[in-house]
């Protein structure tokens, strides 16, 4: 299965985005499903990520600021980024695996989309 990764782009500080990311090739439904993001330089770090029975889990940076959701008829997860900060530039990827909490460790999961860039200008 695939996993593609949609609505990067470029926005000023205070804006906003919302990522989708489908997966394709099987049913996720019952998969854990997160979002993931690589700053140049900077190490991989977990943004979001959310269970099969829709139970959440955030990056402190980004608590009450970003919203994960899910749609399993669609096999799609989304990312609602608001109030937008310079520092959430990065590369944005998708991640899927069987797990039954979310986590936001990279190691945890084995299917991940190309990425997408999100930029956010002062």
């Amino acid at each position: 299965g695939k996993r593609g990764e949609s609505g990067g782009g470029c926005v000023q500080a205070g804006g906003s985005l919302r990522l989708s990311c489908a997966a394709s090739g099987r049913s996720f439904s019952t998969y854990g499903m997160a979002w993931f993001r690589q700053a140049p330089g900077k190490e991989r770090e977990g943004v979001a990520a959310i269970s099969w029975t829709a139970n959440t889990a955030y990056a402190d940076s980004v608590k009450g600021r970003f919203t994960i959701s899910r749609d399993n008829a669609k096999n799609t997860v989304y990312l609602q980024m608001n109030s937008l900060k310079p520092e959430d530039t990065a590369v944005y990827y998708c991640a899927v695996d069987a797990q039954v909490v979310p986590i936001l460790n990279g190691a945890g999961y084995r299917y991940w989309g190309q990425g997408t860039q999100v930029t956010v200008s002062s």
